[in-house]
């Protein structure tokens, strides 16, 4: 039940009834709305001028954790490439100097990765990140690009070591027989007399003097690919192909230790010295051939001697004396 109010009039001297408008009554009504969502208004403007949100905070946490991973991952980055760097260098440098190749052209390694939209899609997504996240992403590439060249090398590098190592076992490198102390050397490579014809012939190979029976070694890896026993001249005769263009001769031989088609290594006994073919007094008759061509054979003992006695025995082996067999 509405209230009735009265008022008094002090020129009739009586109580009158107060007839509200109804208009003012919403008046007032929508002016305490609107001055109470005036100051809602401004407690929270106050408010957020002085305080964050719980979802900005939160935001804002987020943001830092993602730049702090950012600057992470930049940092782990750069210590991965100069790691890879620091191999590079080892592998242009050291590895592949010492094998004798070329070192991987720099704008190879340095090559950029191809493709001109490649990083479209996260600069069209308008992120604040954006140009962060290409330069993390190129970063990234670049990085892989150099592992996958790195591989390849290294890959390359392997072959090339074994092929190396092949080739080093393949040479023929230490001499035939025991011969420490530099005495059995009886005749050089070069023009020789003939020791039955006595006169001046190519001797195509060198002539060491030993007892028949002195064990005969390879003196490089190989297969045997000829032992005969009737040779003209050359008597028992066995042949090694050591790869690489390089074959050894031993001749006047008195025994086989190994057969053709044998594999033997550096170092391993494959026959005795004899006295057999045109030979005048037991000793081994020794050859190196490099694609078919005679070589001196004194310039390969470099696996077995020091520099002294490797200059000693080319010294001995260039004294023009009769030679002990062909």
């Amino acid at each position: 039940m509405a209230k009735i109010v009265y008022y008094y009039d002090t020129e009739t001297s009586e109580y009158r009834r107060v007839y509200r408008n109804p208009w003012m009554a919403i008046l007032k009504v929508m002016g305490v709305i609107v001055l109470s969502f005036t100051l809602a208004v401004g407690m929270m403007a106050f408010y957020l001028s002085y305080f964050e949100l719980p979802s900005e905070i939160m935001l804002k946490n987020n943001i830092k954790d993602l730049e702090f991973h950012l600057t992470k991952l930049n940092g782990q980055l750069a210590l991965l490439n100069d790691a890879v760097h620091a191999v590079e260098q080892r592998d242009d440098d050291v590895y592949r100097t010492v094998l004798g190749v070329d070192p991987i052209d720099k704008a190879v390694r340095n090559g950029g990765i191809g493709g001109v939209d490649r990083y479209q899609e996260i600069h069209e997504s308008n992120s604040k990140y954006a140009d962060t996240y290409v330069e993390l992403y190129s970063k990234v590439d670049r990085l892989r690009r150099k592992l996958y060249i790195e591989s390849k090398s290294q890959d390359e590098l392997f072959q090339l070591a074994e092929d190396k190592q092949k080739l080093n076992a393949s040479i023929p490198a230490i001499q035939p027989i025991s011969n420490k102390q530099l005495t059995a050397l009886a005749s050089g490579f070069g023009m020789r007399i003939h020791p039955i014809y006595n006169v001046l012939k190519m001797h195509t190979g060198i002539d060491f003097g030993a007892p028949t029976g002195t064990p005969v070694y390879a003196t490089a890896d190989g297969v045997v690919v000829q032992a005969d026993t009737a040779i003209v001249g050359y008597g028992f005769l066995m042949v090694v192909d050591h790869g690489y263009g390089y074959h050894t001769r031993y001749a006047h031989l008195s025994k086989f230790k190994r057969k053709v088609g044998d594999r033997v290594k550096r170092g391993e006994q494959i026959a005795l010295v004899g006295n057999t073919g045109a030979s005048t007094a037991p000793h081994l008759h020794y050859e190196v051939l490099l694609r078919g061509t005679h070589i001196n054979p004194v310039h390969y003992f470099f696996n077995d001697l020091n520099p002294d006695d490797y200059e000693k025995i080319v010294a001995l082996a260039s004294v023009q004396n009769k030679s002990l067999g062909n």
